[in-house]
């Protein structure tokens, strides 16, 4: 295993917990395992290993990308993710508004929404 795809999959585990990393793992099939190794790499053991920025300002830039490209799978899974990065409702509520304005109303608001439910979801009180 390179490195980069170690701390890779150590960044990955410890963001997005290992329970989804293992139910991505075992059902990896020969077709998508060289996207899973890219993310692996890539995202995570390159951008997300950087220690330029904190893991809760790096989350909360993930949000509100996903957010402004309307990925609800990817935004709930990273707002799920929030528990281990230390973005609070109040950093998504604030990054969700700079989608509002920079990518549209529309879907800041449908984001909210599914931070909504995905917060009531995780138990937590907004």
């Amino acid at each position: 295993m390179t490195d980069r795809k170690s701390s890779g999959m150590h960044m990955r585990r410890s963001v997005l917990g290992d329970a989804h990393v293992d139910r991505a793992e075992s059902s990896k099939t020969s077709f998508d395992a060289p996207f899973q190794e890219l993310i692996t790499e890539g995202a995570w053991g390159t951008v997300w290993a950087s220690d330029h920025l904190s893991l809760r300002e790096r989350s909360m830039l993930t949000l509100a990308l996903l957010a402004a490209q309307g990925m609800d799978d990817e935004f709930a899974m990273h707002l799920r993710a929030t528990a281990n990065t230390g973005a609070s409702p109040e950093d998504v509520r604030e990054a969700l508004m700079h989608v509002a304005i920079y990518a549209g109303v529309p879907r800041a608001n449908h984001a909210l929404k599914l931070a909504k439910s995905v917060y009531s979801d995780m138990g937590v009180e907004i």
